[in-house]
Formats: structure tokens, sequence, C-alpha cells
């Protein structure tokens, strides 16, 4: 775990150390659009920041490859340098789109190459396991199909979320951390080497949000761009191939008998991981309902909108801050409750904490429409938004006979 932990920081400390710099390069290369309609902010704000999350990327591969226990990913497993080189390509056309714009079609286009390189270098789905089915080994073009499809998905789930000041960052890092525990524990817990590089992808993507929120969150100093969103949706997919179509369910060896039973009896395990919708269950159902939109509207998909769920928060009355805080908890319960269920799906307290976090998620998202108010007595320890009228009233008396006297 220290291992990890040093490599977390060592990523988080650089990326924070080079998101300086790197607003200040784009300031002087001109990578500062001007507001479009469907943006939230009121000022120019320079992107680019995806710069410096590659460059945490970079350092915490670099010093998981010179430490005892973790050296051992990079020479059994070519998975980091295939997740470096897909990396590297994503990140470019990002750059690329940050300063000089990248038509739709192309990005989808690189986004599928970046996908290709990993899938040639061993970063490939092998198989899945089916309920009632067993283990199903995939051919090469179905593993190849598959991995891309899946890059590709949570690349644009991740790209679309990214509408407000820190919520991409903070979206991608719960369920990093939250990837991170369940890759850990199949690791460390069973034993099984294959999950070593999908816990390291976990540790690192969750320092690179964590170096950049200090600068973007609201207000933002800085963007991460499409050149940073892309690139955190391509490592948080990584680490799910890695782990989810590499590790053979028999090898945790948690159920005894046929091969068919103890995959069944795995599903509760491998759900958070057979896809990664549930550690961006978020992200992808905003991206899912944006092309519906757009294509019953008769838009491109690609078109940009203001009809995402950050958006829409925001039409019904949360602040900012809110609306992040809001998408935020709806991520973790999802992420942490998939991987709390994973540990012990015949838990009913596990169900029944869901049930009851969802129920105070529907009451945080219906606060603009009805705003409590605070006792009496609570009155000076509340925001004046949770105040009744009178003792607001009452208080800006007091001060105005204070300033007169």
């Amino acid at each position: 775990m220290r291992e990890y932990l040093l490599t977390l920081c060592v990523t988080a400390a650089v990326t924070y150390l080079l998101t300086g710099p790197v607003r200040k390069f784009a300031m002087m290369a001109g990578a500062v659009p001007e507001i479009r309609a469907r943006d939230v902010h009121r000022e120019p704000t320079p992107r680019l920041g995806g710069i410096a999350m590659f460059g945490g990327l970079c350092a915490g591969l670099l010093v998981a490859a010179h430490l005892q226990n973790l050296k051992g990913v990079f020479e059994l497993s070519n998975e980091p340098r295939a997740l470096l080189s897909g990396a590297g390509l994503i990140w470019l056309l990002g750059v690329l789109d940050d300063k000089f714009g990248v038509d739709a079609l192309v990005k989808l286009g690189g986004q599928m190459i970046a996908a290709g390189v990993m899938v040639l270098q061993g970063l490939t789905i092998l198989w899945i396991p089916v309920p009632g089915v067993g283990t199903v080994a995939l051919t090469p073009m179905q593993g190849t199909l598959l991995t891309v499809a899946l890059v590709v998905l949570t690349i644009n789930a991740v790209n679309f979320v990214d509408g407000l000041d820190g919520l991409a960052a903070g979206m991608v890092c719960i369920a990093s951390a939250a990837f991170f525990m369940y890759a850990y524990r199949i690791w460390f817990g069973y034993g099984i080497e294959a999950a070593a590089p999908a816990t390291l992808f976990a540790a690192i993507l969750m320092g690179m949000c964590l170096g950049f929120l200090p600068h973007n969150m609201h207000p933002a100093r800085i963007f991460m761009g499409d050149s940073g969103s892309m690139l955190i949706g391509l490592v948080l997919a990584a680490g799910a191939i890695s782990i989810t179509g590499q590790v053979d369910p028999d090898a945790m060896r948690l159920f005894a008998g046929s091969e068919r039973a103890a995959v069944h009896g795995t599903v509760p395990v491998y759900i958070p991981l057979l896809l990664p919708l549930t550690v961006v269950m978020v992200p992808v159902a905003d991206l899912i309902l944006a092309i519906v939109r757009r294509t019953w509207n008769g838009q491109s998909p690609f078109a940009a909108d203001r009809g995402h769920l950050h958006h829409r928060l925001l039409e019904i009355g949360h602040s900012h801050s809110r609306a992040v805080l809001i998408m935020y908890f709806w991520s973790g319960l999802i992420a942490f409750g998939a991987v709390a269920y994973s540990v012990n799906s015949a838990s009913m307290w596990i169900v029944l904490l869901i049930v009851l976090l969802s129920a105070v998620g529907l009451v945080l998202l219906l606060l603009p429409r009805f705003t409590p108010r605070a006792p009496l007595w609570a009155q000076r320890l509340v925001p004046p938004r949770y105040r009744r009228r009178a003792f607001l009233e009452l208080t800006a008396r007091k001060r105005c006979l204070l300033y007169t006297s």
C-alpha cells in the first residue's frame, strides 16, 4: 500500500506543480477560447490543463517502475507501456483540439486509433464471465472490437460531463478511488497478479485528478480541456479493461463445483468491472441522454448544447458548487455502492444503506423547490438562505441602528 500511496502523491504533486506553468503557457499560446452560449463561466479561461495531467501520468509511471514492489508490473506485463502509448496519442489529439479545434469525427477516429494501439500491445479483453454460461473466451476480433468500444464510450462519457468547474476531475477521482479499492482487494486479497496493473492505473489516475482539482475548482483558473478529459477517460477505461477481461474468475476460487457454477456465483463480484458502467454511471447516462436528445431534435449527436445533467441542475436553481457536489454524491453512491455489493452481495444492510442514501440524494435535488427553514434557536448557525425573513429583518434593523449611532 505504501508504494501505491507514494505513486499517488508523486503524481498529484507533479500535476499540481505543472498546472501553474501550463496555465501561463496556454495564455501565451492563445488557448483561451471565447465564451460560448452553452458555457457557464463568465470570464475567458485557458485550457490545456491536460498537459499537466499527462506530466503527472508520466511521473507516476516512472516512479512506480523503480519501486521494489511495483517494478514487477513493468517486467511481467506490457500493459503500462500500452497505456502510455494510447495516452500519448489521445493527449496529443486533445492538445490539438484545445488549441486549433478538431472535427468530431476526426476525434472519434483518433480515439479508436489510440484504443487500437493499446490492443496491439496486449491491453485487451480476453474473456468475459457470463451468468449461467461460464467464462466465454473471445476471439481476437471480438476482443478488439469490445475493447475499442469500451475505450471510446468511456472517453466520450467523461468528455461530455466536463461542463462545470471541477466536475469531471472530481467524478473521475471518486470513480478511480472505488476502482482502486476493488482492484487492490483482488490483487492482495486473492493474490492475483493480473490485477496489479489496474491497481496501479487507479492510483495514478487519482493522483492526476487530485493534483489538478485545486486549480480547477470553482472559480476555475484553468480547464483541463479535451486533452485532459479524454486522457483521464482513457486511463479509467484501461484499468477496467485490464482487470475485467484478463483476470480469470476461476483464479479467485470463491466457489467450488463446475466452472459454470463458479462464474455464476462470482457474478456479483464481477458486475462492477464487467464494464465500467458503474464507476462512470452518471457520465455514461448523460452521454446516452445527450445522444437521444440531439437525435430526437434532428441534430448531430456531436452537436453541443445546454441539456446535460449539470446544466439541468443549474436551471432548477442549484448553485454552481451545489450542482457539482450533487454530481459527486451520485457518482460516489453508485461507485462505492457497487463495490460494497461486490464484497458482500448477501447483506441486506448494504442494500438498505444504498436506498437510504438515494433518498437523501433526491432530497438534495429538490432543495431549490423546497427550501427548509431552520428553527429560531439555530438561525445564526445556518446560511442566510435558510433563515426566517423576520430574523433577517430584525438583524438588518439592528445593524442600521448601530451604524447610525
